[in-house]
């Protein structure tokens, strides 16, 4: 599972025993029994929570005075930290990276796409079914207060409030994405907005709508390996870095953004050894389909061998080739909508080091190679494309060392000086 990819979230919503927690106990264990990686945030809402049993130690500890403990055993970490004011739901989400998708319980002023949950069996659900209805017929919309609009229109207003505060703000909104009752009403009005709406019991129809529109899109990194390395003077996938193949610095290098690493090779006995060397890693080695040579045909192997939607590109001999940097794409790509998002320094793009949709990408690719086109900038027209600018790319690299490509023995030589003034982790 890539660790350093952001994680997408929607939350789970709804009034005091409405059923969230049920709805999100049984939607973790169904996505995560289809194989996805699930994590999750629960807004409890109220001050003073205690999730430390007293008189252990580390609840002492922070009885003595600690404003932050950890909690450490072998297989699990906690901390409890004392903070100012409500904690910010997407700032924590920031903090969670590497899931398919993280359900929040709670926080719908978050601005997450949200689930909202009324169950027959609450009053105040029922009540909210209601106002939320006649809202529908009228025309109002979700981003507006329902209950101040319906007053307006001389509607009666509906009894939604009890000991945990005024539930006005507490109906659906702009936010809400589906909805999930057992409430007639509430089924109609999500039908009138053109809402999806499922039963309380549809775990599986409400499982399939979440991994569908918001579970993390899945990543193949690949690894250009296929060229003629003519000025290396040898291939540069296996020639000599810090005492080991160059590949593999490569491949440690994106491997915690990867869901699957496809290598573009045309020597493939001789890259068969990666397999055992990262036994953990979906490596696979791809021979060039085209007879071509050029750095188009390269992409085009690269998107058709790629089994998952966003394909991100490295040369492989990027010395310095940034995982944080395929993830700040990854970020950008899945917030923009684009189809390909490319460093652009001082004018200049990087197609190898770039974030690409498949599906699109491929069909593009085809095209441009169809008509004898062979240069990557061929590929950007009629796509949409986000660019990494210069402040980005630094923010990601603070020495911009992730575009380098060491083409020679003496550009490898001094990256390996660079390399060793840095540490093995750069």
């Amino acid at each position: 599972m890539p660790g350093m990819l952001p994680s997408p979230a929607i939350s789970v919503i709804g009034r005091h025993n409405s059923g969230k927690t049920t709805l999100v106990e049984r939607l973790i264990a169904y996505l995560g029994a289809q194989g996805l990686d699930v994590g999750s945030v629960k807004h409890h809402g109220h001050p003073g929570f205690e999730i430390d049993v007293p008189g252990k130690d580390s609840y002492r500890h922070r009885q003595a005075g600690a404003t932050e403990t950890w909690i450490a055993a072998p297989g699990r970490l906690a901390m409890v930290k004392d903070i100012e004011g409500d904690p910010d739901c997407k700032k924590i989400v920031e903090g969670m990276p590497g899931h398919d998708i993280v359900i929040v319980e709670g926080y719908r002023l978050a601005g997450l796409p949200a689930i909202e949950v009324m169950r027959q069996g609450n009053d105040r659900d029922r009540e909210v079914a209601r106002a939320f209805y006649e809202a529908s017929v009228e025309g109002i919309p979700l981003s507006c207060d329902i209950l101040q609009s319906l007053r307006r229109k001389g509607h009666p207003a509906p009894d939604i409030s009890d000991d945990r505060g005024d539930l006005a703000a507490k109906m659906p909104g702009g936010g809400t994405v589906a909805i999930v009752s057992d409430i007639p009403l509430a089924r109609q009005a999500a039908e009138n907005y053109g809402i999806p709406c499922f039963g309380i019991d549809d775990i599986e129809g409400i499982a399939g709508f979440v991994r569908e529109r918001y579970a993390r899109p899945r990543l193949s990194v690949a690894i250009q390996a296929g060229g003629e390395s003519r000025r290396m003077g040898e291939s540069k996938a296996l020639v000599g870095f810090l005492g080991r193949p160059l590949i593999m610095r490569v491949i440690e290098r994106v491997a915690s953004v990867a869901d699957e690493i496809v290598i573009t090779t045309n020597e493939e006995d001789r890259l068969r050894f990666l397999h055992d060397a990262y036994p953990h890693l979906d490596i696979r080695l791809v021979p060039d389909e085209c007879r071509m040579r050029g750095a188009l045909p390269g992409l085009l192997t690269a998107f058709r061998a790629a089994r998952f939607p966003l394909v991100a590109v490295v040369a492989c001999d990027m010395v310095f080739a940034s995982a944080d940097l395929i993830a700040r794409e990854y970020g950008m790509l899945c917030d923009s909508g684009a189809d390909i998002c490319i460093p652009c320094d001082e004018d200049a793009i990087e197609p190898f080091h770039a974030l690409y949709r498949r599906d699109a990408c491929l069909a593009a690719c085809e095209r441009a190679v169809s008509r004898g086109c062979m240069r990557p900038r061929a590929l950007l027209d009629g796509l949409v494309v986000e660019t990494v600018d210069r402040a980005a790319l630094v923010a990601a690299d603070p020495q911009a060392h992730c575009l380098v490509n060491a083409n020679t023995p003496e550009e490898l030589a001094a990256a390996g000086q660079i390399a060793m003034g840095e540490g093995f982790s750069r």
